[in-house]
């Protein structure tokens, strides 16, 4: 019997109204410590993380920059950013993650699966900000990636979903490296600090996933990183080609 070869490229998206079966099996995550070979991440404690977490996210200029974007921060004392890391931690509908670097031993930013809809399967990752040091690194992307399996492959939900400030071009092209698909923009959707805010969305559908995940697979190999840690391969080459 002659097999089909492997799939190499993405199928386009199509409009549907087919059944679902077998329906998502409406799993809600958990707040438990996942690890990779450079970052793992843990469910974020003020006492434990708090402090690295405020120097991460206000050391200097270009830390503060990661607030530019953000619907809340920067913060003006320590104790303000404590107080809002315990709203966080108590946060019933979102589970938020510390982001810790293995190679400083430390919480070099946050991460959280939000707007988590069981019964449809549908899931967004979202409220990410990462240190200037960390951005764009296997560290940081590897970190994303262990929400992504958690969420995709685990849990088994049908949709991830990532959404930013259709003015934020770094978040936008970080969706597309990551291998999330455009899907369109909301306009005047928000008001963030008094200001108007259209949001681009994006996702990933689990079909989709194995096909990705195999290019996650290929680039934090430990093969694609020569010995300063430069990477061989690009992930958004990697992740583009699969759209084409």
């Amino acid at each position: 019997m002659n097999q089909k070869p492997p799939r190499t490229r993405l199928e386009p998206r199509v409009l549907s109204g087919e059944p679902v079966d077998p329906l998502p099996p409406a799993l809600y995550p958990s707040r438990s410590p996942r690890a990779g070979y450079y970052a793992r991440l843990e469910p974020v404690d003020s006492e434990i993380h708090g402090s690295e977490l405020y120097r991460a996210g206000h050391s200097d200029e270009r830390a503060l920059r990661i607030w530019d974007y953000m619907a809340y921060g920067p913060f003006d004392t320590e104790s303000s950013f404590h107080a809002w890391l315990r709203q966080c931690s108590a946060s019933a509908d979102t589970v938020f993650y510390a982001v810790i670097d293995d190679s400083r031993s430390s919480a070099q930013g946050m991460a959280s699966l939000m707007d988590i809809q069981p019964i449809a399967g549908s899931i967004e990752i979202g409220h990410i900000w990462f240190a200037p040091a960390l951005q764009r690194s296997r560290e940081a992307t590897e970190a994303l990636f262990l929400l992504m399996e958690y969420a995709l492959g685990e849990l088994r939900y049908r949709r991830l979903q990532w959404k930013c400030n259709a003015l934020n071009q770094a978040s936008r092209d970080a969706a597309l490296r990551l291998g999330f698909a455009f899907e369109g923009v909301l306009y005047q959707h928000q008001i963030p600090k008094g200001r108007n805010r259209d949001t681009a969305y994006y996702s990933i559908l689990d079909y989709e996933w194995p096909l990705i995940r195999e290019q996650y697979v290929r680039w934090l190999d430990a093969s694609n990183f020569d010995e300063a840690g430069r990477q061989r391969c690009s992930l958004s080459e990697l992740n583009r080609t699969l759209r084409e």
